[in-house]
């Protein structure tokens, strides 16, 4: 749960915020363009009798926009992404799967270092609003997890620019949980991704 007070997202939009700014006030280079690619998800489980399944073939599309100069920038983005991942559980002997699928806003704000003009490495906050969640089941009669609403991560890779094209390679890993049970039974369970995506820089 999210609360008014004391919530770290609050503290690092600000300084995101403020970062955009500064950047964007001394930028040499500002282009904006889609964004689009694949994932590979997966939901990491901890919780007695309970283990992580098959990873999620996922895709995401949107915007992304880069300012900065010849060594430093910033690159926000906002997708729309679906991705999920799989949950096993071993109660009762037996085997139930939770077929989980997210389908969420991302905001990652990238901050990233150029090298030789067209090599980059980037790291920074992935702030994730969910629209819905979808869970399937083998079974019936048990509680699905209650997914929060607004989670937070950090994204990190690398990536390479070739003419017009941006094309990024990151892992997506998580700062807080996405729920807090399942079945009824306690867990921590936290969404990671593999990204890979492609860009165009209209101008």
């Amino acid at each position: 749960m999210i609360t008014k007070t004391k919530n770290p997202i609050i503290g690092i939009a600000f300084g995101c915020i403020f970062a955009l700014f500064t950047v964007q006030v001394q930028a040499q280079e500002f282009s904006i363009g889609p964004k689009f690619g694949i994932s590979q998800g997966d939901i990491r489980v901890n919780g007695e009798g309970f283990t992580t399944g098959e990873s999620k073939l996922g895709y995401h599309l949107g915007l992304f926009a880069r300012l900065g100069g010849n060594r430093i920038f910033l690159q926000p983005e906002i997708l729309y992404t679906n991705t999920g991942g799989e949950i096993q559980s071993s109660q009762n002997q037996s085997q139930v799967n939770y077929a989980v699928s997210f389908n969420r806003i991302d905001t990652p704000i990238l901050f990233g270092f150029k090298i030789a003009n067209f090599f980059r490495i980037q790291a920074g906050p992935a702030l994730s609003f969910l629209i819905n969640s979808d869970v399937d089941t083998n079974t019936t009669g048990v509680p699905l997890p209650d997914y929060n609403q607004t989670t937070l991560g950090y994204q990190a890779g690398i990536g390479v620019d070739i003419a017009n094209m941006i094309l990024d390679l990151k892992y997506e890993g998580p700062i807080g949980k996405q729920a807090d049970s399942i079945a009824g039974f306690p867990t921590d369970q936290r969404q990671n991704q593999l990204i890979l995506s492609l860009g165009i820089r209209l101008f």
